[in-house]
């Protein structure tokens, strides 16, 4: 993949991060998304598993503003993104991984029912569209994030996709 076709990709996934569509990126939309997690699975704030999933969003904000924010006014615009995201994601998806961590693992905690290994395919496709994807993306993706078709998809699972998508090695994941 070239250096534009990399780039033109990870602009694409700005509009993921970008939960409000307001042209940045900013602590709001990592807020907006926990918040909608926990309305989902009808999880309060309070409780632990909501505390989690706050504190884990609050930390994959300040990762990502620690890698993008390059003028520090806390907003990632799409610039700082692509140029971010094009000079410390390229050689490192996994690092970027790693700085959301938490957060998933915490949605994972919230949207598993207890049973198996992980999250249902269904639990994992509901998180999907509360965070924006489409029925019916939210449903392929869930059902190619179950690698051994399980019907659960575990940490590690989501973990390597999420890599996959953010350092985009698939062309069109």
């Amino acid at each position: 993949m070239d250096s534009a076709e990399y780039e033109r990709k990870i602009a694409a996934r700005f509009a993921t991060f970008d939960q409000d569509g307001n042209g940045y990126i900013d602590r709001e939309d990592f807020s907006v998304a926990a918040q909608a997690v926990l309305a989902e699975f009808g999880t309060t704030a309070r409780s632990d598993h909501g505390q989690a999933v706050l504190g884990g969003a609050e930390f994959f904000w300040q990762g990502l503003a620690g890698i993008a924010d390059v003028d520090g006014d806390q907003r990632v615009t799409r610039e700082e993104f692509v140029t971010g995201a094009v000079k410390r994601l390229r050689d490192n998806p996994q690092g970027f991984a790693e700085i959301a961590r938490p957060f998933l693992h915490a949605v994972i905690a919230v949207a598993w029912d207890g049973v198996g290994a992980g999250p249902t395919r269904e639990a994992t496709a509901r998180v999907l569209r509360v965070l924006g994807s489409t029925p019916e993306l939210a449903e392929t993706v869930a059902r190619h994030l179950d690698a051994d078709g399980d019907g659960r998809i575990s940490e590690e699972e989501i973990l390597t996709a999420f890599a996959a998508y953010c350092g985009v090695a698939l062309p069109d994941a």
